[in-house]
């Protein structure tokens, strides 16, 4: 990566946005938080609902948004709407105080999803480094890693009782860090290149499906992303701290755990690049799509052991660290410029839709414990991992600008 580069500032900023912006002294805790505060596991999969609900509403205009007024405007508007978001939790002891925070939350979201690979690979245009794309999301992944190592062995300390004033004063220091994300995000610098176009919304929108409808590989590429992803990480992510609870690890020590993960998940990230240089990015996809569906099976079938649950996590904390950064370099190599951020939350809104379908479906389960609840999702992501992928023919910088130019 060459320094002094538009890329490599934009990297570092949303490097340490992510940082401040993604750290959560709560994670550790959240589930358990959710069930002192009286909602249940159905009620949780529910709250997962409104957060994918906003999502399937917010992808199109908050990704047109971001195509039309650039990045930083985006992630302005979605910075200030999880801020309050968070506020909320403080005053939530009912049900529908949590759906209404999980869907700001989760519309939060949709207004850096797409700008923010979109503005990664144009800045990497410009110092013709855009074969570095996975090398730079994987770089940018670390710092949610790193925040997580922070948070969750402090998070989890500090709520060993579970009590209500400990949790409040975790949601306050989160509110904090996130007000620093806000203003590393005036830093961030638009690129010159031109996937951020002031043009007609509907016309982009047209673009951004006939690129999907042109390059099928593109929509079994996130198939099979997200048909992993969803099971594996949100719906695991939300249960694996009652499973380690019931395996006899003790509350404070559940943050350890995080911690070590996020040590494996950096490692992981800043690995992407020495991983893709020696094995081929279809073999990593595949090898960790079937790691995750073992992850899931061992949690599901073995849960009162606890060493078992534990290698379970480590396994599936260093599949999320690893597919999603080698997905958005195979990705974006078939999206051209202009469109980029609307058509990468054209792919969001087919992963709302899935995670509505997903959680619905676990929802109806969930009353016969998380057994039931992990086997749906070891059979979900066994289908999402056997989808056939293959790496699309990428398109050369005038391929691109001619490709961009007809829509």
């Amino acid at each position: 990566m060459m320094k002094q580069t538009l890329a490599s500032h934009n990297i570092r900023m949303l490097f340490w946005i992510s940082f401040f912006g993604t750290i959560s002294f709560l994670q550790p805790v959240l589930t358990l938080f959710y069930f002192e505060r009286g909602l249940t596991s159905s009620d949780i999969l529910i709250v997962l609902m409104f957060w994918s609900g906003a999502v399937l509403l917010g992808e199109v205009p908050t990704g047109i948004f971001a195509d039309r007024f650039g990045a930083k405007n985006s992630f302005l508007f979605g910075s200030l709407l999880k801020f309050v978001s968070i506020v909320l939790l403080l005053f939530a002891y009912e049900p529908w105080v949590f759906f209404l925070y999980s869907f700001l939350n989760g519309f939060s979201v949709t207004f850096f999803s797409g700008a923010d690979e979109a503005l990664l690979y144009d800045s990497l245009k410009e110092s013709n480094e855009e074969n570095r794309m996975d090398y730079a999301m994987g770089k940018i992944q670390s710092a949610t890693f790193i925040s997580m190592l922070i948070a969750v062995l402090f998070g989890s300390y500090f709520a060993k009782d579970l009590a209500d004033s400990q949790f409040n004063l975790l949601i306050l220091l989160g509110l904090a860090f996130h007000l620093i994300e806000l203003i590393l995000i005036l830093r961030v610098k638009q690129p010159d290149t031109d996937s951020f176009q002031k043009e007609n919304p509907f016309s982009q929108l047209k673009s951004g499906v006939r690129v999907i409808r042109q390059a099928p590989q593109l929509l079994l590429m996130f198939l099979n992303v997200t048909l992993v992803f969803i099971p594996a990480g949100v719906v695991y992510e939300y249960f694996d701290q009652p499973l380690m609870k019931e395996a006899g690890v003790p509350i404070s020590l559940i943050g350890v755990f995080y911690a070590a993960s996020a040590v494996v998940g950096l490692i992981a990230s800043n690995s992407i690049g020495w991983m893709t240089a020696r094995f081929s990015r279809l073999m990593l996809m595949n090898i960790s799509g079937l790691l995750a569906v073992v992850g899931l099976l061992l949690s599901a079938l073995f849960g009162s052991s606890l060493w078992i649950i534990l290698g379970a996590f480590f396994m599936l904390r260093l599949v999320r660290a690893i597919r999603y950064p080698i997905y958005s370099q195979l990705s974006n190599d078939l999206i051209p410029s202009g469109i980029r951020a609307t058509t990468i939350s054209l792919l969001s809104i087919v992963d709302s839709v899935l995670d509505l379908v997903v959680f619905g479906v676990l929802s109806t389960i969930a009353l016969k414990g998380y057994s039931s609840i992990l086997i749906g999702c070891a059979l979900i992501a066994l289908i999402g991992t056997l989808l056939p992928i293959r790496r699309g023919r990428k398109m050369n910088a005038k391929q691109k600008v001619e490709q961009s130019r007809s829509y």
